[in-house]
């Protein structure tokens, strides 16, 4: 089992329900176990996935970005956010920027030949990111954690804020161990004026066929202030939502797994009517769906998910917001977004068909 080591700093687990020690063999678990699908199934899946996609689950041109530099993040005022793609997050609190789930890669794989392509360049390269506070990662799966801008930006980054066992992947992979601090769920740490706590998720881990859920998968609290962000990380929907809520609720605003759902894998990716029911239980505010918009990883169409989500928020009287990637969002005091998916749908639609 993977547990803090010498580079954690985490406060004693407080017992959870919500997942079960970690068995024998060292591998995660959740409370609830997961349907299993069957290898019948999976390989249906699998074909599908690789030669059954339907129309739509791909814009037919690059989505639009708004293009960042280094100065208007500098100049940009505390409590800022800006989406970069997929479940990447640039916050600025407390005067310093923090940075969820990077990805910066052109594919959400572990070879640079194949898997899910980006639909947009991100808004910003690394390069030309500010030095950076802390980076918080959720889990280890290849659309979360790219190795590639773990590495670029490790000489930019104050500390890397994981899961039990991702801390330990980071620092194999030459990340300095006293840049990375790693956490069970419900532990936490005070870094740089942001509170930090690791908080539970319903999902599942791994980078290879023989290393599945030997890193723990989290949700993230963020205090900043008087200001409080949840960050879902990738999960289904489960009890462990309302517990958080009931902690640590309030929530100006949720960064919330809304993307690559289907009915086939129900227990670890939800469906838009629970990513809002998630919303509620943590006693969200403001609404941000997150792991959309970037890579096509299910059989919906690309803009469904906000489709989906704008829908049910409205019924609902849920404030949301889906910014352009790249677009500065003032976390407390917020503008209204718009929903540019549909201009780029329609624009799409209205284009001459190829002679």
């Amino acid at each position: 089992m993977a547990r803090p080591s010498a580079y954690s700093q985490a406060a004693p687990a407080d017992p959870s329900p919500l997942r079960l020690p970690a068995s024998a063999d060292g591998r995660f678990r959740n409370a609830a176990p997961p349907r299993r699908m069957g290898w019948r199934k999976g390989l249906r899946v699998m074909l599908r996935m690789a030669l059954g996609k339907p129309p739509g689950t791909v814009p037919d041109r690059p989505v639009p970005v708004q293009a960042l530099t280094r100065e208007a993040l500098l100049s940009a005022p505390d409590m800022s956010l800006w989406r970069l793609g997929h479940s990447t997050v640039l916050l600025k609190l407390q005067g310093g920027f923090w940075l969820t789930d990077p990805v910066f890669a052109e594919r959400a794989s572990p070879v640079a030949f194949a898997g899910p392509r980006r639909f947009h360049a991100p808004p910003i390269a690394i390069d030309e990111l500010p030095p950076i506070r802390g980076v918080v990662l959720s889990h280890d799966h290849y659309d979360h954690l790219d190795r590639a801008a773990v590495l670029a930006l490790a000489p930019k980054v104050d500390q890397f804020i994981a899961p039990l066992g991702v801390g330990d992947r980071l620092v194999g992979w030459g990340v300095p161990a006293d840049k990375v601090r790693q956490f069970d769920w419900w532990q936490g740490t005070t870094f740089a004026g942001v509170r930090l706590v690791c908080t539970p998720a319903q999902h599942f881990s791994g980078r290879s066929l023989s290393d599945g859920n030997r890193t723990l998968w989290a949700s993230w609290v963020l205090i900043a202030g008087g200001t409080r962000v949840f960050f879902s990380g990738d999960s289904g929907y489960f009890d462990g939502f309302r517990a958080i809520g009931e902690r640590y609720g309030p929530f100006d605003l949720t960064l919330m797994e809304t993307g690559a759902y289907n009915t086939d894998w129900p227990d670890v990716h939800m469906q838009p009517e629970q990513s809002l029911q998630a919303h509620l239980d943590v006693r969200g505010g403001r609404c941000l769906p997150i792991h959309n918009g970037t890579f096509d990883l299910s059989f919906h169409g690309w803009t469904e998910p906000f489709e989906r989500i704008a829908a049910l928020a409205a019924a609902r009287g849920v404030p949301l917001l889906t910014p352009t990637m790249g677009e500065r969002v003032d976390i407390r005091f917020p503008t209204a977004t718009q929903p540019w998916w549909r201009e780029e749908a329609a624009a799409t639609a209205s284009a001459p068909a190829a002679a």
